[in-house]
């Protein structure tokens, strides 16, 4: 008699903040249950959470306060279950951003996320080598991931968590400045980069959050 395999589920929050469907189809790929969607109560009924974001800091984190998924978001933290910010997604996870001074984050992590320092173009746009900090490389989120401790990941944004020197800080990239690409304390996750679109690494990633 066989048994059926219960896959992984992810519910993707949908705030109008950004093309998420593309996020949705990669945990697909990688065998997950992933559900798309708008409702606070099958976020916060979730068993494993994600927060993509694109866009700018303000408009992203007003948007999700009026779609009324802060509470499912941080019901679904305190109860220990994994969630994962993307992007915006991971930059509204902290206080606040130099991109819209008046406004607070979900402050999940503290901090604030601020502008790149650097002469070169902005939005840093392409992709770029990640190095994993010794938390990186005993995370389970990053297990398998560039077993040499560095690869890349596709990036497009021109603010980031500046201060490095952390424990929650588990990937660091650099242009010009360096900045935290990958953090993760206790449940919460957060990658700078679009794992969606990093090909094997990026996909291994979500695949690891997936069967948390």
């Amino acid at each position: 008699m066989s048994t059926l395999v219960r896959r992984p589920k992810v519910v993707v929050l949908d705030y109008e903040a950004g093309n998420v469907r593309s996020v949705v189809k990669a945990f697909e790929h990688e065998g997950a249950d992933a559900v798309l969607t708008s409702d606070p109560a099958v976020a916060a009924a979730a068993d494993r959470l994600v927060l993509p974001g694109q866009g700018h800091f303000g408009q992203c984190i007003t948007r999700l306060r009026e779609s009324g998924l802060v509470d499912a978001v941080r019901e679904v933290v305190a109860s220990g279950r994994p969630f994962l910010g993307i992007c915006v997604g991971m930059q509204l996870l902290y206080e606040g951003s130099e991109e819209a001074p008046a406004v607070a984050g979900l402050g999940l992590l503290p901090g604030e996320i601020r502008r790149i320092p650097t002469q070169l173009h902005l939005p840093h746009v392409g992709w770029n080598s990640v190095t994993f900090t010794r938390e990186g490389r005993e995370s389970p989120l990053l297990a398998g991931v560039a077993p040499a401790g560095s690869c890349y990941f596709y990036h497009v944004h021109s603010y980031a968590r500046l201060e490095t020197e952390d424990p929650s800080v588990l990937g660091v990239c650099e242009y010009d400045a360096r900045f935290a690409t990958i953090v993760g304390k206790d449940n919460v996750w957060g990658a700078q980069f679009h794992p969606e679109k990093s090909q094997e690494d990026g996909l291994s990633i979500l695949r690891n959050f997936a069967n948390m």
